[in-house]
C-alpha cells in the first residue's frame, strides 16, 4: 500500500506538467447563451479583502461590498438585496472577526462576533466570531437559491462554522485549531454547539492516519496551531425524499460537513452530535464507493434542495489536489497529503446507494485540464443546469445536464494573497433578478466567443 501511494502521488504530480493552460486569456464574460442559461445575478468573493461583487450575465459590475468577504468564505445575497459575509480578517488566521449582514446601502443590519473571547500576547483581548468557510441562514438549508426555501432576512437562526483552539493530547501533543459549529439566534445567543475534536473516533481514521495527525496535525507556524481537519463546508440537509421515506439519518435539521484535509464528508445528527453517515477518508470501504472513486480535498457538499432537478442527491466539487493522512513517504514526509489527483470533478451522487448520477470532469468535457486544487463550488439551478466555480483560476461557468457550457466568466479581480497573484473565487451564487429590486432588470446580450483557430492578438507595429 505504501509503495502504491508513493507511486500515485509522484505520477499525478508529474502529470501536471502535461496539462497547461494559456497564460494570456480574456476576463469577464466569454460565453453567454441566453436561450439556454438560467439568467440572474451572480455574487462572489474576491481575494485579499477586495470585497464581494455582484455581476449580471454579461459580466457588468453592478455592486461591490468592500465591507464583506474578508476571508475565503461564502458571501450570499438575500431576497431584497441584503448581503451576508465575513468582515475584517484576523490575520494570519483564515477567519473573520465578525459575520455581518449589510443592506443595499452598506449599513450593518445584523452582526455576530461573540463566539470566542480571544486573548493573545501583546494584543487587546476581544470577542470574535472566528467564522470561516461557511454559514447558513434559517430557511435556506445550504444557502443556494431554491424556489421553496428562501433564507430569512430578519430573525431566525444562523449556523456558523468557526474556529476554537483546543489541547487534546489523545489527538496530538500540539495545539489544535479545531473546527466548531454553532447555531445562534438573531439576538446573538448560542443555541447549539458542536466541536469536531470531540468526535475524532468517528472520522474513520486508520492507525497510520492517527499517528500522522499526532505528529503533524497540519501545523501552521504563523498561527501556532494545527489546522488538523480544515472543515470547509457546513449545511443543513433540508427537507428531502430520504427522510420522507423513513431514513432518519437524513433529518432536515441534520448537518453535512466537509473536511478538506481528510477527504471526509459526514452528516451530524443535530440532536446527538454523532455522525450518522460518512464518506471517506478511504473510498475503498465498499464496492459502491470503489466504483465512485476516491474523492480528494472536496468543497461544498450539500443535498440538492427540494424544488430543483436532482433534489435529494449529493452535489460536491471534488477538487483533487492532495489530502488525507497516512504513512509518510518522500512526497508527503509528514504523513499529511499522502493521496493526490491532478484533476477536479463535479459529482452528483445518490447518498443512500452512493451511485454516481452525473459527473462533470476532463473526460470529454474540457479541452484543458479541469482542476481547482482548493476553494470552488457547484450549484444546481432550476432548469437542471449547474453553476460551477472552478475557483483556483477564478473561472465561473454554467453547464447544461448534457454538459454544454452556456455561460462562462473569468474573474478580473486579481490581488496578491498568501504570496501569489490570484483571482481565486471561494464560492459563487446565482440568484433571481427579483431578489435585487434596487436594480432594473438588465438587458441580456449573447456573447459568442471568436473562432480560436483564426483569433490573434495583433503584433505591435513600430
Amino acid at each position: 500500500m505504501k509503495r502504491f501511494l508513493i507511486a500515485f502521488v509522484v505520477f499525478t504530480l508529474t502529470q501536471a506538467a502535461l496539462f497547461t493552460a494559456p497564460s494570456i486569456y480574456p476576463t469577464g464574460t466569454t460565453i453567454y447563451r441566453p436561450d439556454k442559461a438560467w439568467s440572474g445575478y451572480t455574487v462572489f468573493d474576491t481575494p485579499n479583502e477586495q470585497g464581494a461583487v455582484l455581476i449580471d450575465m454579461n459580466g457588468m459590475l453592478l455592486r461591490r461590498w468592500k465591507e464583506a468577504a474578508a476571508v475565503p468564505g461564502p458571501v450570499r445575497l438575500l431576497p431584497g438585496g441584503d448581503l451576508i459575509g465575513g468582515s475584517a480578517r484576523r490575520r494570519p488566521h483564515q477567519e473573520a472577526l465578525a459575520l455581518v449582514q449589510l443592506n443595499w446601502k452598506g449599513d450593518t443590519v445584523w452582526k455576530f462576533d461573540r463566539a470566542d473571547f480571544v486573548e493573545e500576547p501583546g494584543k487587546a483581548s476581544a470577542w470574535m466570531a472566528r467564522q470561516h468557510h461557511d454559514w447558513q441562514r434559517e430557511g435556506s438549508p445550504n444557502g443556494d437559491y431554491a424556489p421553496n426555501a428562501l433564507p430569512m432576512t430578519s430573525g431566525g437562526r444562523t449556523l456558523i462554522l468557526t474556529h476554537k483552539n483546543v489541547t487534546r493530547p489523545e489527538i496530538s501533543d500540539k495545539l489544535l485549531e479545531d473546527d466548531r459549529l454553532i447555531e445562534v439566534s438573531w439576538d446573538g445567543r448560542i443555541l447549539w454547539d458542536w466541536l469536531a475534536s470531540d468526535h475524532v473516533d468517528s472520522f474513520g481514521f486508520s492507525e497510520q492516519a492517527r499517528n500522522a495527525i499526532h505528529r503533524f496535525p497540519t501545523w501552521t507556524q504563523n498561527r501556532g496551531s494545527g489546522d488538523w481537519l480544515h472543515v470547509n463546508a457546513a449545511a443543513y440537509l433540508g427537507p428531502n425524499q430520504w427522510y420522507d421515506a423513513g431514513d432518519r439519518r437524513f433529518h432536515p435539521d441534520n448537518i453535512i460537513i466537509s473536511s478538506r484535509n481528510t477527504s471526509v464528508i459526514a452528516i451530524i445528527d443535530k440532536a446527538t452530535g454523532t455522525f450518522v453517515w460518512r464518506m471517506g477518508p478511504d473510498y475503498r470501504e465498499s464496492s459502491a464507493l470503489r466504483a465512485l472513486g476516491q474523492i480528494v480535498g472536496q468543497h461544498h457538499p450539500h443535498l440538492i434542495p427540494k424544488g430543483l432537478p436532482g433534489a435529494g442527491n449529493l452535489l460536491v466539487f471534488d477538487n483533487g489536489g492532495a489530502s488525507i493522512y497516512g504513512d509518510a513517504n518522500p512526497v508527503a514526509p509528514t504523513g499529511a497529503n499522502v493521496v493526490a489527483r491532478i484533476n477536479s470533478r463535479v459529482l452528483e451522487i445518490n447518498p443512500v446507494t452512493f451511485e454516481k448520477i452525473w459527473e462533470y470532469s476532463i473526460s470529454g468535457q474540457e479541452r484543458f485540464l479541469f482542476a481547482s486544487h482548493y476553494v470552488s463550488s457547484a450549484q444546481r439551478l432550476p432548469t437542471g443546469n449547474t453553476l460551477i466555480d472552478e475557483g483556483a483560476d477564478g473561472r465561473l461557468f454554467e453547464v447544461t445536464s448534457a454538459k454544454e457550457i452556456v455561460w462562462e466568466y473569468v474573474s478580473p479581480y486579481f490581488a496578491v494573497e498568501d504570496g501569489s497573484n490570484t483571482n481565486r473565487v471561494f464560492r459563487a451564487q446565482r440568484v433571481p433578478y427579483d431578489w435585487v429590486p434596487q436594480l432594473a432588470r438588465p438587458t441580456e446580450r449573447a456573447v459568442i466567443p471568436p473562432d480560436i483557430t483564426t483569433f490573434r492578438i495583433e503584433a505591435q507595429r513600430p
